[in-house]
């Protein structure tokens, strides 16, 4: 600890995750879905702070075949490298090792959970529509979801948009909530990668905000 090796349901490939165990009351377990940046300082942040809401957390290094250690920089050559990446990473790869991570976590019981971020946040749509053993799913500004608009949710899952996002214009939202008009979309008067304390785009109110609609979500269904 804190960090485990996962055998990828995939290829038996070794999947490092990022392990950060429930700090009192255990809620279930968490799946978080990394940036394409990896598993960095900000996402393992992140776990901790849902660790200390009572959540498992586990946290998959998804490009540890590209480099074990991936971490891409928020400069030009980092985001190319995280790109590459992503492209190098079929889904069929990427919902089975979200399976891995979640049967792992299914083990010590309770409802298992999902949460995605940027990239991560097409990844919780992935593996709600793909994965089994999951309660719900929260995905946070998902651009790459419109490209997935054929599959179905098996678990519910909520989605996140920021309005004046200028990756994922409003016009690919409003495809999402055609397509799939159950799905609960909540936006938000600000740009992409509003949870994030890490940039610019931070919006703190807004991401109190989305923090405890995914709780309530969870909480929905234990």
């Amino acid at each position: 600890m804190p960090w485990i090796d996962l055998k990828s349901r995939f290829d038996g490939a070794t999947l490092p995750a990022y392990a950060a165990p429930a700090i009192g009351s255990r809620r279930g377990g968490l799946l978080l879905v990394q940036e394409i940046f990896g598993v960095n300082a900000n996402m393992r942040a992140l776990a901790d702070r849902f660790a200390a809401d009572g959540y498992d957390v586990l946290a998959p290094a998804f490009f540890a075949r590209i480099d074990p250690a991936f971490d891409a920089g928020f400069d030009e050559a980092g985001y190319a490298k995280a790109r590459a990446a992503v492209a190098a990473s079929s889904w069929a790869q990427v919902a089975a090792d979200c399976q891995t991570a979640i049967d792992a976590l299914a083990g010590d019981g309770g409802p298992v959970y999902a949460a995605g971020f940027c990239w991560g946040g097409t990844v919780a749509w992935l593996a709600a529509c793909r994965c089994t053993g999951l309660a719900a799913a929260s995905g946070f500004y998902g651009r790459m979801i419109i490209g997935l608009l054929d599959e179905t949710p098996r678990a519910p899952i909520a989605l996140h948009y920021g309005e004046r996002d200028p990756h994922i214009p409003m016009s690919d939202v409003d495809q999402v909530r055609a397509a799939h008009p159950s799905v609960p979309i909540f936006l938000y008067p600000a740009g992409h990668g509003f949870f994030s304390d890490r940039g610019g785009d931070h919006d703190p109110v807004q991401a109190d905000l989305a923090w405890a609609r995914t709780r309530a979500l969870f909480d929905a269904h234990t």
